[in-house]
């Protein structure tokens, strides 16, 4: 990281209990934790937003949603968490494999239409109109999961944005849940931190 953070075992307070809360979440204390040691409120602010977002939608939306999102801004970090995620806590290792890959080319129509909505928040949502919005209808989104989409996209730079511009790599610990070919698709930006 290119900034100084406290390290776990001086910190207290609000810093402490962020520290803590991402330990107890991955089982090792994270690179991107110490990115927010300066400023936790805004780490928690992050939160609730985030979950304010993720808590009404599909699960496994969400999680496609933050991968083509991570993809079009470059965050290793993200795509690799949400990949796992959507593996993992959703069950889904086919829908991984197949968003990983830069082709999306094993997805079916629905999160297709969805990961390249969501790409194009990311990427330049002003090019965005109402036709895009139409496609996503045409796949049975109503506005409301639409929103949703545009939601997750957008939030999703703030953090990938926080974690690239102080130099946060992912970690080593996340990297190896991956095989090889996935490692390498999930690197879409800063590599993967050595252990």
């Amino acid at each position: 990281m290119f900034i100084g953070a406290p390290d776990e075992t001086t910190v207290d307070g609000d810093v402490a209990e962020w520290y803590q809360r991402q330990r107890d979440a991955w089982g090792y204390l994270p690179n991107y934790a110490p990115a927010f040691a300066t400023r936790p409120e805004v780490a928690e602010a992050w939160n609730t937003l985030n979950n304010a977002i993720r808590r009404p939608m599909d699960r496994r939306r969400y999680e496609l949603a933050t991968i083509a999102a991570a993809r079009a801004y470059r965050s290793t970090y993200c795509m690799a968490a949400h990949c796992k995620f959507l593996r993992d806590d959703c069950d889904d290792e086919a829908a991984m494999r197949a968003v990983a890959d830069p082709s999306g080319a094993g997805l079916d129509a629905i999160d297709r239409a969805v990961v390249g909505f969501a790409a194009q928040v990311a990427e330049d949502a002003s090019s965005i109109t109402a036709d895009d919005l139409q496609r996503l209808r045409d796949h049975g989104l109503d506005d409301a999961a639409i929103v949703d989409v545009v939601l997750t996209a957008a939030a999703r730079g703030f953090f990938t944005k926080v974690l690239d511009a102080l130099g946060v790599q992912p970690d080593p610990q996340l990297g190896a849940t991956f095989d090889p070919d996935v490692r390498h698709q999930v690197t879409v930006g800063r590599p993967i931190a050595d252990a």
